[in-house]
């Protein structure tokens, strides 16, 4: 199920394959294997990606609550005798590095009693769990407003073109330039911008792979200003010359049945002070 979850997430069984580490081959064995105990076909496979049959679109959500509920139940019921409960923060895709470590630090010296923890997922998988209640708090950037969650803009991001060689901004496919998904909201701007661009030779669900992969073999992407303002420093990268920047807002998610308790108010605190602690590297 947790396959069958990525595949749904990120439409492609090449980047589910890269995302969970594992081959092509055993992503498809274990799809098969799902759709034979269920005995039913769930995805159909076609050349720009995959797409759910309604079976598939019927068992996704009940993919999600199943998952989620183990994942939870295991946790729970194996707390320590002096933890009193636990806090689950969702946390989007390529933004684990910027969140995770502090806010996680932050929370461990105000609630030190709470068993803290971060998953990282696409807007669209963040959003069921939180109104499914199976997470408590989601920072991600396509919101669906629901009348059970409360949605706050967090913070703005800008997603800047880099190369590995000093170069001015190019049109068509240029050599070595990987495609990094940031977001449905991203690849709207993008296609705008670079619209004799469209269907890039290498693309790249995980930010991190995508610039591992460049600074090792050289090329371009789009990557957050924040995360590579070392490399610019140390001329590891140049930023494109008349490049379009893209702004991405961040928005924070939460149920309103819980906005008004301590443990609330002690995780809000942690991830501001993650966001002025980070903002003044």
């Amino acid at each position: 199920m947790r396959t069958f979850l990525e595949v749904t997430t990120t439409g492609s069984f090449l980047l589910s394959a890269e995302k969970l580490h594992v081959t092509q081959s055993t992503i498809s064995a274990r799809i098969k294997s799902l759709e034979n105990q269920l005995n039913q076909k769930l995805i159909i496979r076609n050349r720009n990606g995959c797409s759910l049959t309604t079976a598939g679109r019927i068992f996704q959500r009940h993919a999600y609550t199943a998952v989620t509920s183990w994942d939870k139940a295991r946790q729970e019921i194996a707390l320590p005798d002096d933890m009193i409960g636990t806090f689950i923060l969702g946390v989007q895709l390529n933004h684990w590095d910027y969140f995770a470590p502090s806010w996680l630090n932050y929370m461990q010296t105000m609630a030190p009693n709470i068993v803290t923890r971060v998953i990282s997922e696409y807007s669209i998988s963040l959003m069921n769990l939180l109104k499914d209640g199976l997470i408590d708090m989601a920072i991600l950037y396509e919101p669906i407003h629901h009348p059970s969650i409360k949605i706050d803009k967090l913070m703005d991001e800008k997603l800047v073109l880099v190369s590995t060689e000093p170069r001015s901004i190019e049109s068509g496919q240029v050599e070595g330039y990987v495609f990094v998904d940031w977001g449905y909201g991203f690849t709207t701007q993008h296609n705008l911008a670079f619209p004799d661009a469209h269907n890039p030779k290498i693309s790249f669900a995980i930010a991190d792979t995508a610039l591992n992969h460049v600074l090792k073999n050289g090329g371009s992407g789009y990557f957050s200003e924040a995360s590579i303002q070392p490399l610019l420093k140390t001329k590891q990268c140049f930023l494109v010359k008349d490049a379009p920047i893209f702004n991405r807002p961040l928005y924070l998610g939460y149920s309103k049945n819980g906005m008004n308790s301590k443990l609330f108010n002690d995780s809000i605190k942690a991830l501001n002070q993650t966001i002025s602690s980070r903002s003044k590297k």
